[in-house]
């Protein structure tokens, strides 16, 4: 779960050794995490590439392809995005993260292996991932059997958390590195095959 943050720094102000190296290279990978307005959890966490040149910033997201690029205002903090939208700011020591007009949430993880947005596994008893997804509000489907062919009974969404039962290899496309697994949702109990680009698994080492 992200940390909030409750005062915006500057990048040009002392900071940790870490986030100075970050802070001064034109281009670094990262890690970044999407929320929806008032999202406890990222729908989307991705690989990223963070670059910066002349106050300008730009990140690109490897899973959707999506970049953002921010234009400082003059004012600390401050920036406009490609949109004209208004931007907020906040650096921290393990990265910085953005505010957009619609109130959702980019944050920029310095530490490019690590998934800052990955819920926490709560102590059920039983391994629980996160449902994510490319875009937000999009439904993901929980179908009947481990594969797209399939009959899809219901749906899930971004954030919604699951109690992984068991995961089987994708045999939809050959060589495929995927898996399907079955879930059970902790909320309504529902149970289904989801596939596996679309869970952010607890970090226990195992599918």
């Amino acid at each position: 779960m992200r940390t909030k943050i409750s005062a915006v720094a500057l990048l040009t102000a002392l900071m940790p050794l870490g986030l100075a190296i970050a802070a001064k290279a034109d281009t670094a990978p990262a890690h970044c995490d999407l929320y929806a307005p008032g999202g406890a959890y990222a729908y989307l966490s991705t690989s990223c590439t963070f670059s910066q040149r002349q106050g300008y910033i730009g990140v690109q997201l490897q899973a959707n392809g999506q970049r953002y690029d921010f234009e400082p205002t003059g004012q600390s903090g401050r920036y406009t995005d490609q949109y004209g939208g208004l931007i907020y700011q906040n650096v921290f020591e393990s990265g910085q993260s953005f505010e957009f007009p619609d109130g959702s949430e980019l944050y920029v993880y310095w530490d490019a292996s690590s998934s800052y947005g990955s819920a926490p596994v709560q102590d059920y008893g039983q391994r629980v991932g996160t449902l994510t997804a490319y875009d937000r509000g999009s439904q993901i489907n929980v179908r009947s059997e481990p594969t797209v062919y399939s009959y899809a009974h219901s749906y899930g969404l971004a954030g919604d958390q699951v109690e992984i039962l068991q995961c089987v290899q994708d045999t939809d496309t050959a060589g495929s590195d995927l898996n399907w697994c079955e879930v059970q949702f902790l909320e309504s109990g529902a149970v289904g095959w989801v596939r596996s680009d679309f869970i952010i698994f607890p970090s226990d080492g195992y599918l």
